[in-house]
């Protein structure tokens, strides 16, 4: 043979081959039913979205189209920041637009996010952001128009029933620098979320094979875009006789490489390159594969498997899932169709304990049932011909209620005051409004602060009064908390404010845990036989000074009346002299003259 026809010869050997498993694959007979096995994955394509590259925005805003088959469904939403050390994050205005209800729990540490949404979304808990209502928005180009004022579009993503969605922060150094939304996207790095609904996996007999062997295959489509990807495939096989005999046969685009983890050993068969978890960094090459579902069946009975245990097919994934139950030696376990049994009349269930299990939670805008499990372990089957079972349930809303704290001087609770005197009783009334009969209100502690140069005075902890001046008293008529207490008559410093403060707790079976609210009241006190307000020190000197002030003047008014009244025999005699006739008369007139200048006296000098 001619040397130069070899390789010729050899290729038209290889397309035979190729042609007679292909025939064999067509020809298979394997009718795929569902199977109890499940599979579960993450990816980053979307129904419609973009990624913009926004380096030096000082805002960067994110929006995600959430679309639901269920009028209501759980969303758990992760933000994580970006890696970049040394940068600080930036605002982040995200905004979250669904058209069913949405249960959303938010986490989104370390970030400065803004949270813009429509009514709804509701939150489960206090979501810890800032967040605005979405105005009312006809067309999503209208929202669109309104986020880009905010700052500078991100991301776009539309998403067909999420379970969870990680957005992340990061900047997509090949993006544009502005978001134009597209249909089938790939987000990429930047969103990664896993869907509600679970994949359709399905599973047959290969007859005519003989053996226990069973195989697994995960076909992944081609996605929108063609780059290098990894897709990490985790495989638990539950069986309780011990490892089956299995392979895995993974198809995908030529440019996907996978990384397994699998829980038991097992024949490897895929498309690319691979390399396990325990050694990432060997990779191993694949083989070419057929790309079409009865290809990939063939090939399973070419590799000698007696039944596909489980078969899927998945969008582009970065995370694929597998769990399943069969074991090769048991047969093809199959789901088998719902069948509608009646329990028998020993195992009946009791509606009195299953109402009293069912405890439901009430929040602003929606309620949950929930059945408790303390006491049993609970299976229920609620069947369309048993008879309807109602519990009456009230849903309270806690902001719609007001609390008010009053101080009364006697027992009989009419006239409301704000000062009490030292050593007088007083009587405090605690309400509520509106008055609600499901919602029991009880009297948790009470405590009287006398400022900083006075104690705190407790009067009721835990619900007991403290001491003997304390007493608690029967409720009111609307179902007010009551109680008595004897303030101490002589205190040092003595007060002049206080400030009375009381803790309620709030118990319904609506409520789960209890609630509880504290208010509180300023106090006059006052001492003994002084009126409301005591005197101060200015007052005190004033009215020393007026005093002293009255005193004088009418001491000096006496010793007037008494001047000017006295009898003429006791005045001092006046006397006038012409000249002096002596040395000796001059010297007595002199001191005659002195003696009439005293302050005592009312006459003048001649």
């Amino acid at each position: 043979m001619d040397r130069t026809a070899l390789p010729l010869v050899v290729a038209l050997l290889l397309a035979i081959c190729s042609l007679r498993h292909t025939g064999l694959a067509e020809t298979i007979h394997c009718d795929l039913q569902p199977v109890d096995a499940e599979v579960t994955y993450i990816t980053s394509q979307v129904s419609e979205g973009c990624v913009a590259q926004v380096p030096n925005a000082t805002v960067e805003v994110h929006i995600l189209f959430l679309e639901s088959s269920r009028e209501l469904s759980e969303l758990e939403l992760t933000i994580q920041k970006s890696k970049q050390n040394g940068t600080r994050p930036r605002e982040v205005f995200l905004v979250l637009s669904a058209k069913k209800n949405v249960l959303l729990q938010l986490q989104a540490p370390g970030i400065p996010l803004y949270l813009a949404f429509n009514p709804k979304l509701i939150f489960q808990g206090h979501p810890g952001v800032n967040t605005t209502e979405l105005p009312s928005f006809t067309t999503k180009s209208q929202l669109l128009a309104w986020a880009d004022t905010k700052g500078s579009i991100a991301s776009i993503a539309e998403l067909n029933d999420p379970q969870s969605i990680l957005l992340r922060l990061d900047q997509a150094p090949k993006s544009p620098s502005f978001c134009n939304l597209e249909p089938l996207v790939d987000m990429g790095h930047t969103l990664e979320w896993s869907p509600l609904t679970r994949a359709s996996v399905r599973g047959c007999r290969l007859e005519g094979v003989p053996g226990h062997k069973e195989a697994h295959i995960v076909r992944v489509l081609p996605g929108p875009e063609a780059g290098p990807r990894t897709v990490t495939v985790k495989v638990e096989l539950r069986c309780a006789s011990g490892d089956p005999e299995a392979v895995l046969i993974l198809q995908g685009p030529s440019h996907v490489s996978w990384l397994i983890d699998a829980n038991h050993n097992m024949q490897i068969w895929t498309t690319g390159e691979y390399s396990f978890k325990i050694f990432p960094e060997k990779n191993i090459r694949g083989f070419v594969l057929p790309d079409t579902p009865q290809g990939l069946l063939g090939e399973a009975r070419r590799l000698n498997a007696s039944m596909v245990a489980s078969f899927v097919e998945l969008p582009l994934a970065s995370v694929v899932s597998l769990q399943a139950h069969s074991c090769g030696g048991g047969g093809l376990q199959t789901s088998p169709p719902p069948v509608q049994t009646t329990p028998p009349p020993t195992e009946s269930c009791n509606q009195e304990l299953l109402l009293s299990l069912i405890q439901p939670k009430c929040s602003e805008d929606v309620m949950t049932v929930v059945l408790k499990k303390d006491l049993i372990s609970v299976v229920v089957n609620l069947f369309p011909s048993s008879s309807l079972q109602w519990k009456k349930v009230h849903c309270i809303n806690m902001e719609s209620l007001s609390f008010q704290l009053g101080l009364y001087l006697s027992p009989h609770f009419l006239q409301a005051s704000n000062t009490i005197e030292l050593g007088q009783q007083g009587f405090v009334q605690v309400s509520m409004t509106p008055s609600i009969p499901e919602l029991t209100l009880q009297l948790d502690s009470c405590q009287l602060d006398l400022g900083p140069e006075g104690d705190t005075v407790e009067l009721i902890q835990s619900q007991t009064a403290k001491g003997s001046c304390v007493s608690l008293l029967s409720p009111g008529p609307g179902g007010d908390v009551r109680f008595s207490f004897l303030l101490r008559g002589y205190m040092v410093p003595t007060p002049t404010t206080g400030t009375l403060t009381c803790t309620v707790a709030l118990r319904s079976r609506s409520l789960s845990p209890e609630t509880h609210r504290t208010i509180s009241m300023r106090l006059n006190i006052v001492s003994p036989g002084l009126p409301d307000k005591g005197l101060v020190l200015p007052a005190v000197l004033g009215i020393t000074f007026g005093a002293f002030l009255i005193g004088a003047l009418l001491t000096a008014a006496l010793w007037y009346i008494y001047s000017h009244t006295r009898p003429p025999g006791k005045r001092e005699p006046v006397v006038a002299v012409a000249a002096p006739a002596s040395s000796e008369s001059s010297s007595t007139n002199h001191s005659i003259g002195s003696t009439q200048s005293t302050p005592c006296s009312t006459s003048s000098m001649a």
